[in-house]
């Protein structure tokens, strides 16, 4: 099934899909950094979101 592109929130939270554009600019707006930043982040730490937020310095 594809993504609700309606939706304003991943359907899964705990991950980062990083091939979705609408979902990275949720988690770069979410946590005010680029969407360079955050793809870097990814690449180093993984898409698990509570591993990529405290590599951000940020709550999950």
């Amino acid at each position: 099934m594809a993504d609700n592109l309606n939706k304003r929130h991943p359907q899964d939270a705990s991950r980062i899909n990083i091939h979705e554009d609408w979902e990275v600019r949720y988690w770069s707006d979410k946590w005010h950094v680029s969407r360079q930043q955050l793809m870097d982040t990814v690449k180093r730490v993984g898409v698990q979101v509570s591993d990529v937020a405290r590599a951000l310095g940020k709550a999950g």
